[in-house]
């Protein structure tokens, strides 16, 4: 034993109150570690049943009357993806996800299949992430769908991985000021906009989209 040469005390009483001092701070850590993931997920329930609401809210009436409405605020504001329509084997529209998360997000949406003016069938749209995000918000997508091998893609896939299978690009502002009839080479083009137009910051990457009953 090392013994202090003014006061005689050993080393191993000290080491024993360091040993305790740091197992309380540890044991702080912890709780302060589990106390934040409780609020967590706790946040990530309450986000996930927001969604679910949401979900059930539509039926196939909604659905139609929201997708129209959808198409002709996107061909007001944009007016490239009228020209597109013209050229599209059908197309797919969301008129209203809504992304929610904190470090834990996800998005959900339903909408629908067009060929023409004919509604095809309905599906939904979920996508899920980890990462820095925090708040909500809603905005709507369309894609349209320009060969009969997309079509045939998404019809006959369990659940469509956008960025597997065809080629979907984005337009954003940039895009459509080089996109027309002529230049319209890939699989699908996509559009992201809510009420005040295209959204830039959003991306739809790895969304999930599956075909459901209504």
């Amino acid at each position: 034993m090392f013994a202090d040469a003014q006061t005689g005390a050993g080393f191993p009483a000290k080491v024993a109150w360091s040993h305790h001092d740091h197992t309380e701070e540890y044991s702080m850590k912890i709780h302060r570690s589990a106390h934040l993931a409780s609020r967590i997920l706790g946040v990530a329930l309450l986000c996930a049943a927001t969604l679910n609401t949401t979900a059930n809210a539509a039926s196939a009436e909604d659905l139609d009357r929201s997708s129209a409405q959808a198409m002709q605020t996107l061909y007001k504001s944009n007016p490239i993806a009228l020209d597109i329509s013209k050229h599209a084997k059908a197309v797919l529209v969301f008129p209203n996800i809504l992304k929610a998360g904190l470090v834990f997000g996800g998005s959900y949406g339903e909408g629908e299949l067009l060929e023409g003016s004919k509604v095809v069938d309905y599906f939904n749209s979920v996508s899920g992430s980890w990462g820095l995000q925090a708040g909500a918000q809603s905005y709507g997508y369309v894609v349209f769908l320009m060969t009969d091998e997309a079509v045939s893609y998404l019809v006959k896939t369990h659940g469509w991985e956008i960025g597997v299978g065809p080629t979907v690009v984005v337009v954003n502002e940039g895009v459509a000021k080089n996109l027309s009839s002529s230049t319209l080479k890939d699989s699908a083009y996509a559009f992201i906009f809510d009420q005040q137009g295209l959204m830039a910051s959003l991306s739809i990457e790895g969304t999930k989209i599956s075909r459901i009953k209504r």
